[in-house]
């Protein structure tokens, strides 16, 4: 089996190494291509404006200066000998549960690899908190995310879908279920921007997190993950609300309405 590594956290990323950890104990057959510096919260951005320098590192290494989904495509369509049977991302530098979903580029280089017409996983190591002093616990997503995945691609699953497996907090021993989940949806915001003020009196701002903890629906990554369990969430790219396109069928189609008047 021939497994792609990718990630949002860079070439260098802690989480990366774990990561490879992770494929080796799959395969002898490892390719990694990742961002040259760091991509977090890129989502499925593409370099359109820019050229984009490939570092060849080592056989099967590259480095990209571009985005996780760069780096997916040029791996398969050029830099490799051949096409990847399997494609991981990750281990991300805390998790991507819920809301994360959608803006994470760990995420996305999952689901570039679905575009392509590759099996794909998202691996992310949840953290306590969202800072520069806490370390992520990456033994825990090294100890347990081969014997997943290995069980993973024996089940297979649809060609339009991704794994999006998050690990929790926790020392690996601490460690002993896994929860198959939906998407969750917090019911508190946990980004802020925060204005500053320059030397210059000028206003400019950092986003951040709060780390406020939300109080999530039975059988949601977002509850597993709090509970110490392992979230594996199957998703897909249609965001289509098909409830509102049914109410809607009957109350717009056919002739273009006009504004009325007064």
């Amino acid at each position: 089996m021939r497994i792609l590594l990718t990630n949002d956290d860079g070439i260098h990323a802690e989480g990366l190494q774990a990561l490879e950890k992770i494929a080796h104990a799959l395969t002898d057959d490892v390719w990694v291509c990742a961002p040259e510096t760091e991509q977090s919260g890129v989502g499925r951005a593409l370099s359109l404006s820019a050229p984009m320098r490939v570092r060849r590192i080592e056989p099967r290494r590259f480095a990209v200066a571009g985005t996780p989904t760069d780096c997916v495509m040029l791996a398969v369509q050029d830099l490799m000998d051949g096409r990847p049977d399997l494609i991981l991302s990750g281990v991300n530098r805390g998790h991507n549960i819920a809301e994360d979903v959608s803006m994470s580029g760990t995420v996305a280089g999952a689901i570039q690899g679905m575009a392509l017409g590759i099996p794909a996983i998202a691996m992310s190591q949840s953290l306590r908190a969202f800072h520069d002093s806490e370390r992520a616990l990456f033994d825990t997503a090294a100890t347990h995310g081969p014997g997943i995945i290995e069980r993973l691609t024996e089940l297979g699953w649809p060609k339009d879908v991704i794994i999006n497996i998050n690990f929790p907090n926790l020392p690996a021993d601490q460690v002993s279920e896994v929860e198959v989940t939906r998407q969750g949806f917090r019911d508190v915001s946990n980004m802020h921007a925060e204005r500053r003020t320059d030397l210059r009196g000028r206003d400019y701002y950092w986003m951040g997190f709060h780390n406020e903890t939300s109080r999530p629906a039975d059988g949601t990554d977002i509850k597993a993950v709090y509970e110490g369990r392992i979230s594996v969430t199957p998703l897909h790219i249609d965001l289509t609300h098909h409830d509102t396109v049914h109410q809607m069928k009957g109350l717009l189609g056919g002739a273009i309405p006009k504004v009325k008047a007064g």
